[in-house]
């Protein structure tokens, strides 16, 4: 895997509470796979969850012995329940038993022993299994059966949407994700008398939102900073303008599923017999960057 200049914006972060041999070892065990915070306190770990968007937990048995530790990460686990918290267990001890049953009241459902190589694997197969969140894999499985016969270029918009990262939020940033002009992509969704990428890319978001929002520990600004948006403000007109609604009644309406329901209902079933023949990545000769011709010149809707 190649890694951007900032060494771990591409891999994958766990927010770990362990014991410094531990640490050791995780950091070996993930390398090039993941990029694990090492933290002292649950209260660290939340932090991440809330401002770096943390995508697993990973706590060792031998620091969650205490009986303020194990109230703690229950109150965590019940405010990120989509977040995946999982215990190793690296030694036996006197507490262990206790702690491990302590551990499962509080909602920590995997624990793995890492005292054999196998359990190493098993835990990096656990944390890399998938890389995709839970809405993101529900919405591919649902539109590959929805854009079942369309053509390659449409499926691969329909892709790039929920696979992008955050960062991209904008109609030229998806297009350069697409390595096809915003022009292009614009103007074939217009003539196609499609809603505009915009409104796709806008509505996929707020699908991400809604799933965010299913773990009751992250507020509305802690959201629109994983989605980049430039502030909660911001969040919240961008929910208004597409919904007419709130960002707080955003909130208590839908969950991911929802969104993504509203998503299907709104922009792809509708437009079913359209999407089975557009082809909005590939355009004639010389509308490419670099071809050497001339865009051609029509009425279309203005890109981001």
């Amino acid at each position: 895997m190649s890694l951007p200049a900032n060494g771990h914006a591409a891999l994958t972060a766990v927010s770990t509470m362990l014991t410094p041999m531990e640490r050791l070892r995780v950091d070996a065990a993930g390398e090039g796979l993941y990029h694990a915070l090492h933290r002292d306190s649950v209260e660290d770990i939340i932090r991440d969850l809330k401002e770096r968007g943390a995508a697993a937990i990973l706590m060792s048995v031998s620091r969650c012995g205490r009986e303020e530790a194990s109230s703690r990460v229950a109150s965590m686990v019940r405010e990120f329940p989509r977040i995946p918290a999982v215990a190793i267990l690296t030694e036996l001890e006197p507490q262990t038993p206790q702690t491990v049953l302590s551990l499962g009241r509080s909602g920590v459902q995997t624990l793995i022993d890492v005292r054999q190589p196998a359990g190493w694997r098993e835990l990096r197969n656990i944390l890399m299994a998938d890389r995709a969140t839970d809405i993101q894999r529900l919405a591919l499985a649902q539109l590959t059966t929805d854009l079942v016969g369309v053509p390659v270029d449409c499926w691969r918009f329909f892709e790039a949407l929920f696979r992008c990262s955050p960062q991209v939020s904008t109609v030229r940033l998806l297009a350069r994700r697409l390595d096809v002009l915003p022009s292009t992509l614009m103007s074939r969704f217009f003539r196609a008398r499609l809603p505009a990428p915009k409104r796709y890319l806008a509505m996929a978001r707020l699908t991400r939102a809604a799933s965010l929002f299913e773990n009751p520990g992250l507020s509305v600004a802690n959201v629109s900073n994983h989605l980049d948006y430039s502030s909660p403000q911001s969040f919240g007109r961008h929910v208004r303008t597409i919904l007419r609604i709130t960002a707080v009644e955003f909130r208590q309406r839908y969950d991911g599923e929802g969104m993504l329901h509203r998503f299907r209902e709104e922009l792809v079933l509708p437009f079913l017999p359209v999407l089975r023949t557009l082809t909005p990545l590939s355009g004639p000769p010389g509308w490419l960057a670099g071809s050497g011709s001339k865009t051609p010149q029509f009425s279309r809707p203005r890109t981001d």
